[in-house]
C-alpha cells in the first residue's frame, strides 16, 4: 500500500494437481522420521524425566498443532512452495522473509548430515558389515551416494517421489506398530523386563520432575514433530492447493503423536524407566530381542533405514522449492527458478540443495564425528526460529480478520501466537544452554559446538542476505513480493474467471474455486 507496484503472480511451472491427501499425509509424516525419532530421542526423553516421558511427549505436541494451524490458515490464503519466505514477506517486510526462507534452507541442509549417515551406517548393519558401519569414511561415501541417490529421484519427479515415500513410510509404521504393540500385550501379560509395570494415568503428566529436567526434555520433544511442514512445501503440486496441503499438515501431526505416545508408553510399561535410561543412544537396539524374538534385530534395522532415507528424501523437497519460490519472488539468483520443462521439478534447485548437503556432509566428518553430531542438535535452533517467525506472521498479518468470527480469534491469532511464543522461547532456552563448551561434543574457544554451529548458520544467512542484496535490488525494496501483491489462490480465481470467458479452454489447472473464494471471503 505504500505506492509500491504489486506485480503478478507467475506459475512457477511445477505439476498442479499431482499429489491428492493420503500422499500429503504420507510426505508430511515421513519427513519426520518417526522410526528414527523414537529409537534415537525417545530414551534420551525418559531419561530426563522418567515416566512423565508420554506426558511430555504429548505436551510437546501442542505448539506444534499451534504452529500447523498458522501454515495452515497463510496456505488458505496463499498456497505458494515459499511457504515461511513467501508469507513472512507479506507480514514482515523482505529482510525477515529472506531470513524465514533461510531459516528452513539452513535447518535442512544441516540435519541431511545426521539422516544420511543413519541411512548409510543401518544400510552396513543389515547386511552384516558392521565394521563398515563403525568406519566413518565408509559411512560418509555412503551417506554421499544415499543424498546422491534421492537427489535423483526428487529430480525425476513428484509422483515418483510420493510413490517411494508411501512404501518407506508403511514399512517404518508397521515395524514401530509391531514393535509397540507387541510390547504393551507383553508388559500386561506378565511378561515385562524386570523394571517394567503397567501405565498409569501420573505418566500423561508433564508437569513432574525439575524445571530444567521438564524443559530440557521437552525441548527434545518438540523438535521430533518437525517435519509436517514438508506437505506444505509441495502445496503447488497438490490437488485443492488452498485445503488439502494445511489439513494434511495436521493429520500428520496427529498421526506423530499417537505414535510417539503409544511407542513411549509401551517401551516404558515393557522395560521401566531405568532401563530406557541406561539404553537411551539406542532404544531398538536394546529391545528388539527382547520384543520380538531373535529375529527383530533386522527389521528393526529395516525400519530405521526407510525411515532415514524417507527422511533425506523428504528433506530435499521443501528446500529445492523454497529457493526456487524465493528465485521465482525476486530473491534469489533467476538460475534457481529453473524448472525441468518435462519432469516440471525444481531442476537447478533440487541439484544444488544435493551437492550443498554432500559437501557439508564431507566436511563434518572430516572434521570430527563430535562437530557432526552437534550439528543434528544444533537444527532445533533454526527450526523453532522459522517455525516462530511464520506463527507471529501469521496473528499480525490476518490481525484486522480476528474479530469477524472466533475461529478466526482462535486459529489466525491467539493459537499461532501462543506456538510462536513457545518457539521462541524453545531458541532462548536453547541459545542460553548450548553456549558453555560443555554442553556439545565439541567446542571452540570455550564456547559449544550446537551454538555455533545453529547461530553460526543464521549469520551466514544475514551474510547471504546482504550479497543478494547488492545483486537484487528489487526484492529488497518490496517491489517483487510484499503484503499487496496477489496470491496464488487470487491467481487460479482468475484463471477459472477466464476460461469461463473462453469457452473451451482448459481449466484442469484450477483448484476448487469454492474453498478458494470462502478462504478469501473472510479477509
Amino acid at each position: 500500500g505504500s505506492g509500491i507496484p504489486t506485480p503478478r503472480v507467475a506459475d512457477k511451472g511445477l505439476r498442479r494437481g499431482a499429489l491428492g491427501l493420503l500422499s500429503s499425509v504420507v510426505i508430511g509424516v515421513a519427513s519426520t522420521a518417526p522410526a528414527y525419532s523414537t529409537a534415537a530421542t525417545l530414551g534420551l526423553v525418559i531419561a530426563l524425566v522418567g515416566i512423565h516421558g508420554p506426558g511430555v511427549l504429548i505436551a510437546s505436541f501442542v505448539p506444534m498443532l499451534c504452529i500447523a494451524f498458522a501454515f495452515r490458515e497463510w496456505n488458505a490464503l496463499d498456497p505458494d512452495c515459499g511457504t515461511t519466505f513467501t508469507w513472512t514477506t507479506r507480514a514482515f517486510g523482505p529482510w525477515a522473509g529472506w531470513m524465514g526462507g533461510w531459516g528452513i534452507i539452513a535447518a535442512c541442509v544441516v540435519v541431511m548430515s545426521s539422516v544420511s549417515q543413519i541411512a548409510a551406517q543401518y544400510t552396513f548393519l543389515l547386511f552384516g558389515a558392521d565394521g563398515l558401519a563403525g568406519n566413518q569414511v565408509w559411512v560418509t561415501v555412503g551417506g554421499v551416494a544415499f543424498i546422491a541417490l534421492l537427489t535423483g529421484v526428487c529430480y525425476l519427479g513428484i509422483e515418483i517421489s510420493a510413490r517411494l515415500q508411501f512404501a518407506l513410510l508403511a514399512i517404518e509404521l508397521l515395524t514401530v506398530l509391531a514393535f509397540a504393540v507387541t510390547a504393551l500385550v507383553k508388559a500386561y501379560t506378565g511378561h515385562a523386563l524386570p523394571g517394567g509395570s503397567h501405565a498409569s494415568l501420573s505418566w500423561f503428566d508433564p508437569f513432574h520432575g525439575s524445571f530444567t529436567s521438564v524443559s530440557d526434555a521437552f525441548l527434545l520433544a518438540v523438535f521430533i514433530y518437525w517435519g509436517w511442514d514438508t506437505a506444505l512445501s509441495v502445496n503447488e503440486e497438490t490437488k485443492d492447493s488452498t485445503r488439502t496441503p494445511g489439513r494434511a499438515a495436521v493429520i500428520a501431526t496427529l498421526i506423530l503423536v499417537a505414535v510417539f505416545a503409544l511407542a513411549g508408553t509401551a517401551v516404558l510399561a515393557f522395560a521401566g524407566p531405568g532401563f530406557l535410561a541406561n539404553n537411551s543412544g539406542d532404544l531398538f537396539g536394546a529391545l528388539s530381542s527382547a520384543v520380538l524374538g531373535s529375529w527383530a534385530g533386522k527389521v528393526l534395522i529395516i525400519s530405521v533405514l526407510t525411515s532415514a532415507a524417507a527422511s533425506t528424501q523428504t528433506t530435499i523437497m521443501p528446500t529445492a522449492r523454497a529457493t526456487l519460490a524465493m528465485a521465482a519472488h525476486g530473491a534469489l539468483p533467476a538460475r534457481f527458478s529453473r524448472v525441468h520443462p518435462k519432469l516440471r521439478t525444481p531442476g537447478f534447485s533440487t541439484v544444488a540443495m544435493g551437492v550443498v548437503s554432500a559437501l557439508l556432509f564431507v566436511l563434518l566428518s572430516a572434521v570430527s564425528t563430535n562437530v557432526l553430531s552437534d550439528s543434528a542438535s544444533a537444527v532445533g535452533l533454526l527450526i523453532a526460529f522459522y517455525y516462530g517467525i511464520t506463527g507471529f506472521a501469521c496473528t499480525w498479518h490476518f490481525r484486522r480478520t480476528l474479530r469477524a468470527s472466533p475461529r478466526n480469534l482462535w486459529l489466525r491469532g491467539i493459537l499461532p501466537a501462543l506456538g510462536a511464543l513457545v518457539m521462541l522461547g524453545a531458541f532462548v532456552f536453547s541459545v542460553t544452554s548450548y553456549w558453555p563448551a560443555d554442553s556439545s561434543s565439541s567446542s571452540f574457544a570455550g564456547i559449544g559446538g550446537i551454538f555455533l554451529i545453529g547461530a553460526g548458520s543464521l549469520l551466514l544467512g544475514v551474510v547471504l542476505m546482504l550479497l543478494c542484496r547488492l545483486r537484487l535490488p528489487d526484492f529488497f525494496a518490496g517491489r517483487t513480493l510484499n503484503a499487496a501483491t496477489p496470491t496464488l489462490a487470487d491467481a487460479e480465481l482468475d484463471a477459472i474467471a477466464v476460461s469461463a470467458a473462453i469457452p473451451g479452454a482448459d481449466t484442469s489447472t484450477s483448484t476448487s474455486t469454492s474453498t478458494t473464494v470462502s478462504s478469501r471471503s473472510t479477509l
